[in-house]
């Protein structure tokens, strides 16, 4: 199973940073696992939009452009790894 090789401090609905919030993309072989440890929190990709939660991981995948929107309160970090996470 892969390992993180980098984890974010955990943000919040007030700390989760503008550049999330925003189109962005990871580098080249860089793959990510957002974990809300509470509340809920809009994934929007080029597929769509999905809810994530505690129960919901969301898997991101390399340069791949993504933002996030916190809904109502939340608590929120992510992992990144060199290979394709297990959810």
């Amino acid at each position: 199973m892969a390992q993180p090789y980098r984890t974010t401090p955990v943000f919040d609905q007030d700390s989760l940073p503008v550049a999330l919030r925003q189109d962005h993309s990871t580098k080249a072989g860089v793959w990510g696992v957002i974990r809300v440890l509470e509340g809920r929190l809009l994934l929007a990709d080029a597929d769509g939009s999905t809810m994530l939660a505690p129960d919901r991981p969301g898997l991101i995948r390399p340069e791949r452009k993504h933002r996030v929107e916190p809904i109502g309160a939340m608590r929120m970090q992510v992992e990144f790894y060199t290979s394709p996470p297990t959810l």
